[in-house]
């Protein structure tokens, strides 16, 4: 099954907008934890409804960087630090 994505920002602005039934449920549920988890979410709800609406992310940012912990992590205790740049700049 193929989603396009113009399906997937509807379905999650469709979510983000229901959500009201499980934030109270929540809430009841005497669960601490879930509760400081719902009130951030309401606190910074701008942000969590552009996240799941937007076609822009981040993506290519998160990739670079988990690149570079991995060239960090094979290199570690092996070279001086000019041995990991030239690694870096060749890898990125």
């Amino acid at each position: 099954m193929s989603w396009s994505s113009s399906s997937l920002i509807c379905c999650a602005h469709a979510q983000a907008n229901s959500s009201t039934l499980g934030k109270s449920r929540v809430r009841a549920s005497q669960i601490r934890e879930l509760q400081g988890f719902v009130v951030s979410l309401e606190r910074d709800k701008a942000a969590v409804v552009a996240g799941l609406t937007l076609p822009q992310n981040n993506g290519v940012v998160e990739g670079k960087v988990n690149k570079l912990k991995l060239i960090k992590r094979m290199m570690y205790g092996r070279a001086a630090f000019p041995l990991l740049r030239q690694r870096v700049l060749h890898a990125l």
